[in-house]
């Protein structure tokens, strides 16, 4: 059904069909004259000829009736009649210049169903399902919001809807609160109109112009002006669909509120989403609002279930009630008389009614307030609050009285992981078994990778989640493209609502991967536990879900039984069969299901990430391949492509990263095979996914080096060398061998582990046992043996360098030999050399037949086959193989075969030559070009098919037009290329030419031929052959760039094929391979079985990693047992801190503090400084109870290591004599003169204990570091070790309150701080912006450490220093320490302004609810640079500057701007016009950085008195100027006279000495 046809047979409009007089007091006469139809309306609001009288006829009178009917009361369902709509289509408003403004709209009538109307968004208009329902409640008539009530409105009702997909229901028109919606649609809503989800529920009675919007499926533009005058009201703009309901009435409201209602419960019916059971949740979002809104309020709250509701306060009128008596009401308190009266009488004026009516809605409000949880009150103006988004969200979820299960899902659908971190998961909530698991499958199926993060790190391990059922459920989710895989991978097609099993994904893996890679799902021991899951119970899903039979069964034990464990799949009886499932397979699962962005954070978690990265490289582009090759998936090869870059360049950052902290241990991961990837390497998974730049990478070729020269140390003339010890072998005892520590990373040969030769090189002789000292030693520090002579020999040849020029030398032998049979006579018998070649080929059939079968135990003949054939050379090999056999067995026979055996032997040499380019590839010099001629002859092939083409064509008609009279033969192909061919290279036969010169007869049309030949050498030779030679060079060019990395690429190739070869070349080759059989016969012989699956690719020294791993572990554990030693004394110096916090002991620490040396007070103050000037302060046992009692902020396991430090410094300076003494006079005299700077900072002494107890701690975690980088290296996982003292000493002085001295009653004066308190600081960076200003430079800190709480440890602070140009402008004035006289002046300021503020709050009326103030500044001393500096806390929020230096400020708009701006006014009535406080900034009502102005000739005996930013006069002359006063002026009484304005002359404020300090 099509959509015009299906709108229409299902929705209908309403028409009024009787004409009933909505007054009978009108003009009447018989019969009706134009006056009355122009005077007369209907009870509908039309007049007589505006009603349709197509099934009845219009009234003759309007006088009353007799009767009962005398006065008829009209209703919708008697005289209306509904008939199919005629108004739907598409508006297109035209006044919004801004954007494109289109809306869906429908005329329907009151009485339609909400499942038609539901249907008619979902499947017409194509809306998305909605997760969350908001319907907008409130005022109809205009009225206006304050500023940020309407911020937080719009801004908190946008945002809700999009990020959760949530519709937005209001009245769709263009006044009261469904206008400020529009116009938050506009400011915050997004161009997509399926996104704009803003509903618009109106009656199209009201609707200004109403018809113009009839027509069916029609365009129609509409014009939201209206005309002023008119009772009517236009439609919002700004909404994206209409319902614009038809009761049949004309200009009256209400009708489309029971519709609305009516569609609001049937969509709270409907699933969130599909695989969810939770309905959809509903908030009302109230703002203003009349009468009508309260009772809709106690309609919502009082339902089953209750719909929350979320009440803007300071809208006004009914929400504005609703806030006061739901704030009033708290705590079930009881309003009092007064109260309740005050009440009444605010309802009657809010509303307008009166006193009768006011009480009853009184006590609508009460009943409302008796479902006060499902009431939630928002203050735009308070800073408690949260976002309004996630404050409505909050409160859907609360107000909905959910279980958390249930919540959960709903933050799921939202995709709202903060939400359902703060509000779902939290302590004291009651899960039911299984719930949280059932979130985890939703949050993968509905890739919510937040959600699946937060369930990760509560608690949720894949070990107990992962189960048969669960991972097939998530493999048949979606995608069409995995089916398509599995039919390839399978070769067949699949039936419709077939269900992958797992199986089936491991022969899609397999079939991505390729090559010898054998999936986990395929394996033998899987297969058997997956089909007894369905031969031990009749029920599937019961044995998936890992529910044990009730039933016991007389069977063996050894029946498999699947039960929910960590380990899912485990056989009783049978540990060999268990089957884990972890992060690998939730990986490649969302690599199939083309996940990315989950796919990378699961790639994030688990081992072996460097594989996983290498892994998801390979499958995304395998798959990239075979959407290109399937015509419906073209779209997302790109995709899949783009992916798989990203993948690859994780892992080549994961391996650079790893080979820059331990260059060892990444080659080392490079090569140890992972059981979990089919015992592959992710050297061999690289080449595998032709990932060419993790190959080429210099790690990957520094091992390739190491592996390709073996135990051979060479680096010059290597290939001499080795030519020379093959031809003379005693002078393989001259060559330098590697050590086994050096050898330790490179990975063991096949025949190596096979003839288990590395015990000979592993065994130490007795002597080096002795001395091998204890375990813990390192590898590196063990000296070089030299090896035994045999070992040394078996070392040489087994090198893949060596063996490469032994077989090589071996092969031009055999080719010189070749090479001469075929050049000689062929006698009747072989010859000699002869029987040295056939001996090599077929020895060469051997290692070739020896290669297949060990390519995979557990694979068929045929995917062996498949594997080998996949290489060209091993296509090479057993084509020249082959056809050399087919010349031996002709040549054993007479002639002619001997002949034609001997033409085999001919071409087969072809195949032998080519092989020598092999040989060649692998130098660096001749390899590039190599790879640049196969790439050229690969793609030249399309070119020569054209060619080909042009060839034939001409070749057939030359040949048809000069030879007419040809007899059928096979010379007539020969003849057709022939010539044509060779014309190409400048072959014209110009004597064939004319075949009419020289007397000979000419056959018919012969003159064709020329021109033919003309034509054809234009094009073949002038355009095709050019055109192949441009294609050459374009390749050559592209190549040439890249061409030295896919030579690295290719060069794994080489080096592999000589690792796993035998190091005896043919003929002798056959000595290797009977070694092997006799070593399988003992094998068989003594019961033993080879291992079942045996990985083709590198294996490490397990001998040497093992001692490695051992050595290494017990060093760890050595430390660890230290470590556990300082936590356990950290934990009982803990408890006994603890316990001694009662006031007894407080006080007695108090008192035991460092004492302050009176004769030494220092102008810069060094913080931990061991005290010397007394015998008793260098005693031992009061340095032990002053560190104790006075740093109780530092970890108490640190202060034995610092005691003993003491009691060795003491000793040492017992004995330094008096040169020491002369040297702390000299010093002393120094640092007197430092102080006449500054008297008001003194000295602290205890630097030396905090600087010990840093590098202590620092040495304790220094191998622990190391340690935890080699460990999370060996998972490829990068690590960074962070510091628990991370940062450097500080120390910090502050201001202190202290009463004055001259009278105890006056107000408390400033003074420095006696002691400088010690703190570290750690630099963050700024991710947050710039906190530079014009005077001074600023840095975020984070304090890791602090003394006696003088700084919060783990809170961020910010470092203020003057820049390097002011510092040098004051230099003159201050020129001993300037930086430090203006760090003074600065922090003296602030807290002038501090005091200031402290005043105002106190005067300011009660009412002005705002109380601002400045924050705490203290001075630092940077101890590494020695450089003063300012710090105070960080502040965090929308920083915002009220006024600056110059006075000119900003335009306020909120009530703390207002305050703030007349606080400046204040400070400079309340100083006597003395004083005036500017450059007011900060977040909230948290100021800093202030600027105290006074007269330019202001001073204290001539000196700066406050900051560097003073602009005297000037600023005070600008702010009288700039300054305008606003109501909180006015409230506190100031005012600035016009004569300050225009003459404006301060008082000089008048210092004394005091003032100064």
């Amino acid at each position: 059904m099509s959509f015009t046809s299906w709108i229409e047979e299902t929705l209908c409009k309403r028409e009024c069909v009787r004409f009933i007089p909505s007054s009978w007091d009108q003009h009447r006469c018989v019969p009706v004259c134009q006056i009355c139809q122009n005077l007369i309306r209907c009870c509908c609001g039309r007049l007589v000829g505006e009603h349709s009288w197509q099934e009845s006829v219009p009234p003759l009178s309007f006088y009353a009736a007799s009767g009962p009917d005398m006065e008829e009361d009209w209703s919708t369902e008697v005289h209306t009649r509904a008939s199919p709509t005629n108004a739907y289509g598409t508006i297109d408003f035209e006044d919004t210049a801004t954007r494109v403004c289109r809306a869906k709209y429908v005329r329907v009538a009151v009485d339609s169903k909400p499942e038609a109307l539901l249907q008619l968004m979902l499947r017409e208009w194509q809306m998305e399902r909605p997760k969350l329902l908001l319907t907008v409640q409130g005022g109809t008539e205009n009225f206006v919001l304050p500023p940020k009530v309407m911020q937080a409105f719009s801004k908190g009702l946008i945002t809700a809807a999009l990020n959760t997909g949530g519709w937005i229901l209001t009245d769709g028109i263009n006044t009261g609160v469904s206008k400020y919606v529009g116009e938050a649609v506009k400011v915050f809503g997004g161009h997509d109109l399926r996104k704009r989800n803003t509903i618009g529920i109106t009656p199209w009675g009201v609707i200004d112009n109403n018809m113009d919007l009839i027509g069916r499926d029609v365009f129609k533009p509409y014009q939201p002006l209206g005309n002023p005058l008119s009772k009517r009201v236009c439609l919002n703009g700004f909404h994206s669909h209409f319902l614009l309901v038809d009761d049949g009435t004309l200009g009256k409201y209400g009708c489309q509120q029971g519709l609305r209602k009516k569609l609001e419960k049937h969509i709270q019916q409907q699933k969130i989403h599909p695989r969810l059971n939770q309905r959809v949740p509903m908030v009302c979002v109230v703002v203003e609002g009349g009468p009508s809104v309260v009772f809709t309020v106690l309609d919502y709250v009082s339902s089953a279930p209750p719909v929350p509701v979320f009440v803007f306060e300071g809208s006004g009128r009914a929400a504005d009630l609703l806030s006061f008596l739901h704030k009033q009401t708290a705590n079930d308190r009881q309003l009092d008389a007064d109260i309740i009266e005050d009440f009444l009488t605010r309802i009657g004026d809010e509303f307008g009614v009166e006193r009768t009516e006011a009480v009853r809605l009184y006590s609508v409000l009460q009943e409302c307030m008796d479902h006060r949880e499902s009431i939630t009150i928002f203050d735009s103006e308070s800073d408690d609050h949260a976002a309004p988004d996630a404050a409505i969200l909050s409160t859907t979820l609360k107000g909905t009285k959910a279980s958390p299960a249930e919540q959960l899902n709903m933050a799921l659908a939202w995709d709202q992981a903060d939400i359902a971190q703060k509000d779902i998961l939290v302590y004291g909530q009651h899960w039911p078994v299984g719930s949280l698991e059932k979130a985890m499958l939703d949050a993968l199926v509905l890739d919510r990778v937040s959600f699946v993060k937060m369930l990760i790190d509560n608690g949720m391990t894949m070990s107990h989640f992962l189960t048969v059922e669960r991972l097939e459920e998530l493999y048949n989710t979606t995608p069409r493209f995995l089916q398509h895989l599995v039919e390839d991978a399978k070769q067949t097609s699949l039936p419709a609502g077939y269900r992958l099993s797992l199986i089936d994904v491991g022969l899609v893996i397999e079939y991505l991967i390729g090559g010898a890679y054998r999936s986990t799902y395929t394996r033998k021991h899987f297969r058997a536990a997956y089909s007894r899951i369905w031969d031990s119970s009749g029920s599937f899903s019961k044995q998936k879900l890992g529910l044990k039979s009730n039933s016991r069964k007389s069977g063996s034990r050894q029946d498999l039984h699947f039960f929910r464990t960590a380990q899912p799949y485990k056989r009783l009886g049978d540990a060999s069969l268990q089957v884990p499932f972890n992060f690998n397979d939730l990986f490649v699962w969302a690599v199939l299901q083309q996940r990315q962005q989950m796919a990378l954070f699961l790639w994030q978690h688990g081992e072996e990430a460097l594989a996983r990265a290498i892994v998801g490289c390979k499958l995304y582009r395998s798959m990239a391949f075979e959407a290109r090759l399937s015509s419906m998936y073209d779209n997302i090869a790109e995709k899949f492509k783009a992916d798989s870059l990203e993948f690859g360049k994780l892992a080549v950052d994961v391996l650079d990263c790893a080979f820059r902290q331990n260059g060892q241990m990444a080659m080392k991961l490079l090569t140890s095979e992972m059981e979990a990837w089919s015992h592959f390497t992710c050297l061999q998974l690289a080449v595998s996914s032709c990932h060419r730049p993790f190959v080429s990478h210099s790690c990957t070729q520094t091992l390739l080096t190491d592996l390709w020269t073996g135990p051979l140390n060479m680096r010059k003339n290597s290939f001499m060398k080795i030519i020379l010890s093959l031809l003379l072998p005693p002078a393989i005892l001259m060559l330098e061998f590697k050590s086994e520590a050096e050898m330790c990373h490179v990975p063991q040969t096949h025949e190596a582990m096979l003839f288990g030769l590395d015990s000979v090189k592993s065994t130490p002789a007795p002597q080096a046992t002795k001395c091998l000292g204890p375990v813990s030693r390192s590898v590196s520090t063990v000296k070089v043996q030299w090896l035994p002579w045999i070992t040394r020999i078996y070392d040489f040849y087994t090198a893949p360098v060596v063996k490469f020029w032994f077989h090589t030398m071996s092969y031009l032998c055999f080719l010189m030999l070749f090479s001469f049979v075929v050049l000689v006579k062929m006698e009747a018998g072989p010859s000699i050399q002869e029987w040295l070649v056939i001996f090599y080929i077929v020895s060469t059939a051997v290692e070739k037949t020896r290669e297949v079968k060990t390519i995979q135990f557990l694979f068929t003949i045929k995917q062996k086959l498949k594997i080998w054939f996949s290489e060209y050379w091993n296509i090479s090999d057993f084509v020249a193989i082959i056809l050399f056999l087919i010349g031996l067995t002709l040549r054993w026979h007479a002639d002619p075969y001997r002949t034609a055996g001997r033409i085999t032997y001919c071409l087969d040499i072809i195949f032998w030559f080519i092989r020598v380019l092999d040989l060649l590839a692998v130098n660096q010099h001749a390899g590039p070009y190599l790879t640049i001629i196969t790439k050229m002859t690969s793609n030249m092939f399309f070119i020569v098919v054209m060619m080909a083409i042009v060839l034939l064509s001409f070749g057939v008609s030359r040949k048809a037009i000069l030879s007419p009279d040809e007899e059928p033969s096979w010379s007539l192909a020969r003849d057709i290329v022939f010539q044509p061919y060779w014309m190409i290279f400048g072959e014209v036969y110009a004597g064939e030419i004319d075949q009419c010169a020289g007397g000979n007869s000419c056959p018919p049309a012969s003159f064709l031929t020329p021109i033919l030949q003309g034509v054809y050498m234009f094009v073949q030779y002038i355009i095709m052959v050019n055109v192949l030679i441009a294609f050459f060079n374009n390749i050559y060019f592209d190549m040439a760039s890249t061409s030295n990395k896919l030579w690295k690429y290719n060069r794994y190739r080489y080096i592999m094929t000589y690792q796993e070869r035998p190091w005896l070349p043919p003929p002798l080759i056959l000595l290797s391979h009977m070694a092997l059989a006799l070593r399988y016969i003992y094998w068989k012989f003594l019961g033993d079985t080879e291992p079942e699956e045996r990985g083709s690719g590198l294996k490490l020294n397990l001998e040497f990693l093992l001692v490695n791993f051992i050595q290494h572990s017990l060093s760890e554990l050595d430390c660890q047992m230290g470590q556990l030693q300082d936590l356990s004394a950290l934990a009982v110096d803990t408890l006994t801190l603890l316990s001694a916090s009662d006031s007894l002991q407080k006080e007695e620490a108090r008192l035991a503090q460092c004492r302050v040396n009176p004769t030494l007070q220092h102008v810069l103050p060094h913080s931990w400084t061991l005290p010397h000037r007394s015998n008793a302060d260098c005693d031992v046992p009061n340095f032990r109870r002053l560190v104790t009692k006075s740093c109780k902020s530092t970890p108490p396991s640190l202060l034995k290591g610092s005691v003993v430090a003491a009691s060795r410094m003491a000793s040492l300076e017992r004995h330094m004599g008096s040169k020491e003494s002369k040297e702390e006079k000299h010093k002393d005299t120094e640092r007197e003169e430092e102080t006449k700077e500054v008297t008001s900072v003194n000295k602290f002494h205890c630097r030396y204990y905090n600087t010990f107890n840093t590098n202590y701690y620092s040495l304790c975690i220094l191998s622990a570091t190391e340690r935890n980088n080699l460990m999370r290296l060996a998972q490829t996982i990068p690590f960074t070790p962070v510091s628990i003292f991370g940062g450097e000493e500080v120390s910090i002085y502050s201001l202190e309150e202290a009463p004055s001295d001259a009278d105890a009653d006056s107000p408390s004066a400033s003074s420095w701080s006696s002691k400088g308190l010690s703190a570290i600081l750690k630099p963050l960076s700024s991710e947050e912006g710039s906190l530079d200003g014009g005077l001074r430079q600023g840095c975020r800190m984070l304090c890791t450490w602090a003394e006696q709480d003088v700084l919060k440890p783990g809170s961020i602070y910010v470092v203020k220093a003057f820049k390097s140009e002011v510092v040098r402008v004051w230099q003159k004035y201050f020129p001993g320490s300037t930086a430090l006289q203006l760090c003074l002046r600065e922090i003296q300021q602030q807290r002038a302004a501090q005091k200031m503020m402290h005043v105002f709050n106190q005067i300011k009326p009660r009412d002005m609810r705002h109380s601002p103030r400045f924050l705490d500044v203290s001075l630092i001393l940077w101890h590494s640079n020695g450089q003063w500096l300012t710090i105070e806390r960080n502040m965090t929020g929308d920083f915002r500057k009220y006024n600056n230096n110059t006075g000119e400020e900003i335009t306020p708009c909120t009530s703390l701007e207002d305050m703030l701006l007349a606080f400046s006014h204040w400070t400079y009535e309340h100083s006597g016009k003395e004083l005036l406080v500017l450059d007011i900034q900060g977040v909230g009502e948290e100021l800093t950085d202030p600027t105290v102005i006074m007269a330019d000739d202001q001073s204290c005996k001539g000196e700066l008195l406050f900051g560097p930013d003073n602009l005297g006069a000037a600023a005070i002359n600008g702010f009288l100027q700039k300054h305008t006063c606003n109501l909180c002026c006015h409230r506190l009484g100031l005012k600035v006279s016009l004569e300050e304005k225009n003459t404006n002359k301060p008082r000089m404020f008048q210092f004394n000495e005091t003032s100064c300090k």
